[in-house]
């Protein structure tokens, strides 16, 4: 039989295909010669009905086998079904449920009519044009199925259905009992396990929907349920087991391109460029402007540095879909990688442009909002500080709720500006304005640090751990304890932030922070062994890499170790300019000084205000033997670390610098005599 989308609202579609449940405690009496008789002849008069428009006289034979069939049966689900059925392909569901509601007043005991009322009510709950729930059909649905749970508590189908039910109702705690009542009696439906994993992926236990899925999958594979176990994956973040479960399902089904799809992108997230990438050829082959599996491509060559192979793939994206905005992030996003900072902030300029209006629904108002911030932190890392200013600020007037987001963006280009005074302003007035906001707060108390008031910043510190201290929280704290040099607390912090991390990467970024504070300790063998976690878990951490690699350069010791570590972090990120620090440095080490010159010159175009990269290209001319150049780089370095904030600066280094500018300011004097 066949109906209407409007007779199967989608919301609807998986609560009106359950079977109905069959009865339970003693069994009625049956006669089941008749009841296999009358619902043939009844099959048959509702198959003539459809192919002969319901035809009044064929629906009303096939209404009455049915009932026939169901009187010699009652127990008999599938016969409750297909008369169900019957009645929405005629159009009769208002007509069923007088008859049936009557029914069920004169017989309150009679389970089979009951059923047959909770499902027309299920039937009835998507009846309208706009497929909205109907509320009132929806309660009266939950009734009727409760209390056919309170008569036949053994039927799993019931409390599945009633687990659905809540569901659409958006009661996730009821939906939870009932999917958990119908497990309990049928341990690996796979329906049920799929129904109560929604409902835990429904209030954020994506862990317990997972396994769940993952039960449901092993016991009956099929395509819908692996792709749901690859979604609660997708929301891990395990995108290697998201992958492994798509693969079955398009074992399953391998024509289905969607699947395709989704694997070849959870492939592209776990990194698994080339699996991915012939799975993306796949798709445009089978269809040759499909704009998304274009992109895609673009996005894979990118990742592998091949520049010219992801700008042709950008290109034929855009000409498949040239409207897309997110093809057209991928161009910002591609310029970006390519270095080409300025071209990318145009580029993301002129998408912002053609796409305003003058109004916005709350889909394109989050875009904007996304590509805004994008511009504000391309322009700041320009040292665009005004223009960036200008972006973060346009972000309130789009969405209030995101004010207290902008105003820290603000505050960090006003700090990063080395406009200290005016971000702390901004950062008080943000307090006043958001005072419950972790992240206004944390701004704060960073800048009351940057201000030289340890004992302010550490007490807005404090602030953040509120009345239920979070493992956020804990960071942040920290953070701020790093920015006034107060170790011991910093220690104590992060030692309960590990204590609250869930995950591998959560615990990865709590070990990079402790290793940099041991460092900061001069304790570096302790340093050391907390970034060997990071690495022993995630051996492409490129932070890890970088740091571990520059402190053991710093030292002059095992250089080559560290220049293979640094290495491995620039061929990740190219125009990262503290990594083309790190690497002129172990470089100038190594005494691979017209090397260690190129990559120091290039960190300086993207970190101009570091004094320490102007110190490291001053020593490499010092030992070049161009001591009016390196002379130049030593000033300049002074002259950026008097402009650092008090949270930073280090007088030992300053000293140090001044030392060595002094001793070359002589020399130099002395060769011009």
């Amino acid at each position: 039989m066949k109906f209407t989308a409007f007779q199967k609202p989608l919301i609807l579609a998986l609560i009106a295909a359950a079977p109905l449940a069959s009865q339970s405690g003693p069994a009625p009496k049956t006669d089941r010669a008749s009841a296999y008789y009358n619902f043939a002849m009844g099959h048959l008069y509702a198959e003539l009905a459809g192919a002969y428009g319901n035809k009044g006289e064929y629906v009303t034979k096939a209404i009455d086998h049915y009932r026939l069939a169901l009187k010699a049966d009652p127990s008999a689900a599938f016969i409750t079904e297909e008369l169900a059925e019957l009645y929405i392909q005629t159009n009769k569901l208002r007509d069923a449920l007088t008859e049936t509601e009557e029914a069920v007043r004169n017989n309150p005991e009679d389970l089979n009519m009951r059923r047959l009322l909770a499902r027309i009510y299920t039937r009835l709950v998507g009846d309208t044009q706009q497929g909205k729930v109907n509320e009132e059909y929806l309660k009266k649905a939950i009734e009727q199925f409760e209390k056919i749970g309170e008569k036949s508590p053994k039927d799993p189908q019931t409390w599945l259905m009633l687990g659905r039910l809540h569901k659409v109702a958006q009661n996730s705690p009821e939906a939870e009992k009932a999917f958990k009542k119908a497990l309990e009696i049928d341990p690996e439906n796979e329906e049920i396990l799929t129904g109560l994993a929604m409902t835990y992926a429904d209030v954020g236990d994506t862990k317990a929907a997972a396994d769940l899925l993952k039960r449901a999958t092993e016991k009956n594979p099929s395509p819908r349920t692996l792709a749901a176990l690859a979604a609660a994956y997708e929301q891990l973040r395990d995108y290697p087991s998201a992958a492994a479960a798509l693969r079955k399902a398009l074992e399953l089904s391998p024509q289905n391109g969607e699947i395709k799809r989704g694997l070849a992108q959870n492939l592209l997230f776990a990194e698994k460029y080339d699996e991915a990438l012939d799975l993306f050829n796949q798709l445009v082959a089978e269809e040759p402007r499909d704009a998304q599996a274009w992109m895609r491509i673009s996005q894979i060559h990118r990742q592998k540095k091949d520049f010219a192979k992801a700008r042709e793939a950008s290109r034929k994206a855009v000409e498949a879909d040239p409207n897309s905005m997110e093809v057209r992030f991928n161009e910002v996003s591609l310029l970006e990688a390519e270095g080409k900072t300025t071209e990318a902030i145009d580029q993301l300029k002129s998408l912002l442009s053609t796409t305003s209006k003058r109004n916005y629904n709350p889909g394109e108002r989050n875009n904007r909002i996304v590509l805004l911030e994008r511009l504000g932190f391309l322009q700041r890392g320009a040292e665009q500080y005004t223009q960036a200013l200008e972006t973060f600020r346009q972000i309130p007037a789009l969405d209030e709720d995101q004010g207290a987001r902008a105003a820290v963006h603000v505050i960090e280009t006003l700090r990063q500006s080395r406009d200290i005074p005016n971000a702390f302003e901004e950062a008080k007035t943000a307090r006043e304005k958001y005072p419950k906001d972790r992240g206004v707060v944390s701004m704060y108390a960073f800048l009351a640090a940057d201000s030289g008031k340890t004992a302010e910043a550490e007490r807005a510190a404090r602030e953040l751990l509120g009345g239920k201290p979070d493992r956020e929280s804990y960071v942040s704290l920290a953070q701020i304890y790093e920015r006034t040099k107060n170790y011991a607390e910093m220690a104590k912090a992060l030692d309960e932030a590990e204590k609250l991390s869930d995950d591998q990467e959560e615990k990865e970024n709590i070990f990079f922070m402790r290793g940099a504070m041991f460092e900061k300790t001069k304790n570096f063998d302790g340093a050391e062994a907390e970034f060997r976690k990071v690495l022993s878990s995630n051996p492409g951490n490129s932070s890890a890499l970088n740091y571990l690699g520059y402190m053991l350069a710093d030292r002059n010791v095992r250089l080559k170790e560290a220049h293979e570590m640094i290495s491995k972090a620039v061929d990740q990120e190219p125009n990262n300019g503290a990594y083309l620090d790190s690497l002129g440095w172990v470089l100038y080490r190594m005494n691979r000084l017209p090397e260690a010159e190129d990559y120091l010159k290039r960190a300086i175009v993207r970190t101009g205000k570091d004094p320490t990269v102007h110190d490291h290209l001053g020593d490499v001319y010092f030992k070049q033997g161009n001591l009016k150049d390196a002379v130049t780089q030593w000033q300049r370095s002074l002259s950026e670390w008097e402009a650092t904030p008090a949270s930073e600066q280090d007088k030992g280094e300053v000293a140090k610098i001044q030392k060595k500018l002094d001793g070359a300011k002589i020399k130099l004097a002395k060769e011009r005599k």
